[in-house]
């Protein structure tokens, strides 16, 4: 399976972004999506994931009540909603595979390619 990563852009202080990582194929109902970012000068950092199965999501604590991560299973992509983005949230962002409910970086052996988000004003 691949992942592609879609959607970064320049945007404002304050605006909104939706992130989209799409698989080439069916994804196994224990799978896990996570999205990760790295900013310049700084190492990867979590960001949120969700089981494919339930739904259930894990955030970290940077972007709770801000982003939210979503799921189309018919479409086998997942989505980040990215909302009141700040500066500090400019980085790579990058979506990842795993088997286990995991935020570790370690546990995703699928990694898509990045897309730049860019918070400027």
């Amino acid at each position: 399976v691949q992942l592609q990563a879609s959607g970064g852009g320049l945007v404002q202080p304050g605006a909104f972004l939706t992130l989209s990582c799409a698989a080439s194929e069916r994804l196994y109902s224990s799978s896990v999506i996570g999205w990760f970012r790295q900013a310049p000068g700084k190492e990867r950092e979590f960001v949120a994931l969700i089981r494919k199965s339930s739904g259930t999501t894990y955030y970290a604590n940077s972007v709770k009540g801000r982003f939210i991560i979503s799921k189309d299973n018919a479409a086998n992509t997942v989505y980040l909603r990215m909302n009141n983005l700040k500066p500090d949230d400019t980085a790579v962002y990058s979506c990842a595979k795993a088997s286990t409910f995991d935020s570790s970086a370690s546990a995703y052996r699928i990694w898509g390619q990045g897309t730049l988000v860019t918070v400027s004003s």
